[in-house]
Formats: structure tokens, sequence, C-alpha cells
């Protein structure tokens, strides 16, 4: 029997969650977290949903953030220090810039972001719109059911 591994479509999606834990589940798969910068996806409330990436090094100024068509764009990209006269003997701490991409799905609309201790946190929410959502259907039986249909028709 062939598997096959969701897990870049697992990391890189808001709001499919229950879709692919049912489809992890069945397949017995385990979502790996690769990449630069490392984040977490987590699940905040019923239809809330937060998205924490450690970008240490970087400054408000450096990063960027933009939603379309489904698609949330993290950027980020640091600007060379100028006049800056000490010699680096060891990098540790990455600056390099990166792009990081995820699929949200539909109804999934970005409430807000911030920066604090080098964690860049993303608060998202969906929201379903009024005419999708369930609503219920009074049934009515009787002489009522019938005058009801000819008031609607006329």
């Amino acid at each position: 029997m062939r598997t096959f591994d969701l897990s870049p479509l697992y990391r890189s999606t808001v709001g499919f969650d229950r879709l692919f834990s049912l489809l992890d589940q069945a397949s017995g798969v385990e979502a790996g977290v690769p990449g630069y910068p490392p984040y977490n996806i987590e699940r905040t409330g019923e239809n809330a949903y937060r998205i924490t990436m450690a970008v240490a090094g970087f400054g408000d100024s450096d990063l960027s953030i933009e939603s379309r068509e489904n698609t949330l764009t993290v950027k980020g990209e640091k600007k060379p220090e100028e006049g800056k006269d000490s010699e680096v003997l060891y990098r540790g701490i990455a600056g390099r810039s990166f792009e990081r991409r995820f699929q949200l799905a539909d109804h999934v609309e970005v409430k807000g972001a911030s920066l604090e201790n080098g964690l860049l946190h993303v608060d998202l929410v969906r929201e379903i719109p009024e005419a999708m959502k369930p609503r219920t259907i009074a049934i009515s039986s009787g002489k009522n059911a019938s005058q009801q249909i000819e008031a609607k028709a006329a």
C-alpha cells in the first residue's frame, strides 16, 4: 500500500485542520516542521487561530505581512546596519531574508499581528457569513401550510 506525505500541505494551511487531522489519523502520518523561520500554528478558540513565528533579530520595519486571496505571506528582510564598526566572530542568530506562505481556508481573515520577545504572532479568525450558517426551518402542518404557500405566491 502506498502512503502519501501530506505534511507540506498541513504545515502551510490554516483552517483545514479538521480535514488534515482525519487524514493523518487514517494514514498514521505525523507532521514535521522543517524550514526557516520556525513557526507554530495553534487553535486558540472554536474559530480562532494563531501563527507564531520565531523571528529573532528582526524588527517591525524588517517584517511585512500580506493577506491576498486565501494566502497569507510573511516576509522578512534584514536591512544592513550602517556605521557599525564591530566585527562578528560567530553568527548564530540567522538574519537571512525569508518569505513564508500559508494557505488560508475560505472565510479565514487576519485579525492582527504583534511582535514581542522575538516572536511574531499573527491572529486569525474564521468568520462564516450569515447566509452560509446553518439555520432551522419551521415546519407547519394542516391548513396553515397551504394558506402560507398561497400568501407567498400572490
